[in-house]
């Protein structure tokens, strides 16, 4: 359906009136964050079994990033003519490290500037739908 918006991968990310969010999981007995969602802890201190449900998100600090000035490999999809993006680590404010692509022109970028997670087009499908998957944006 032509403008319709498509989660690259569903059950991944979430968006209401409050903004965009990641859907992960937390260890009940020691606060490691997870994303994607983990069934067990993996944090070698902790022998808890408990996993919560965690929402992460919107806001963050970019902690690195590197510019993308190639194409992927298949079978990662992007638009024609191909467009270099950065590629950011950021630290959300709710204690959770995340790996993201930034919608801002990397020329603009520095380490530490605040950062919102957004749900922005991966790419676009011949019908017009778009894929859509979670990228940060500097604020």
């Amino acid at each position: 359906m032509p403008g319709e918006r498509i989660p690259v991968v569903e059950g991944l990310f979430t968006e209401d009136d409050g903004g965009a969010r990641l859907l992960g999981s937390r260890c009940a007995a020691c606060g490691t964050p997870y994303f994607p969602r983990s069934d067990r802890c993996r944090h070698p201190d902790c022998s808890g079994t408990q996993i919560e449900d965690a929402v992460f998100g919107p806001f963050g600090t970019l902690w690195s990033y590197s510019v993308q000035n190639y194409p992927p490999p298949a079978p990662a999809s992007y638009d024609e003519p191909y467009h270099p993006y950065a590629l950011a680590v950021v630290d959300l404010a709710d204690g959770l490290r995340v790996v993201g692509r930034l919608v801002d022109d990397a020329s603009t970028l520095r380490v530490g500037a605040p950062v919102e997670l957004v749900l922005a087009p991966l790419c676009h499908e011949d019908d017009g739908s778009a894929l859509i998957t979670w990228m940060f944006r500097t604020r």
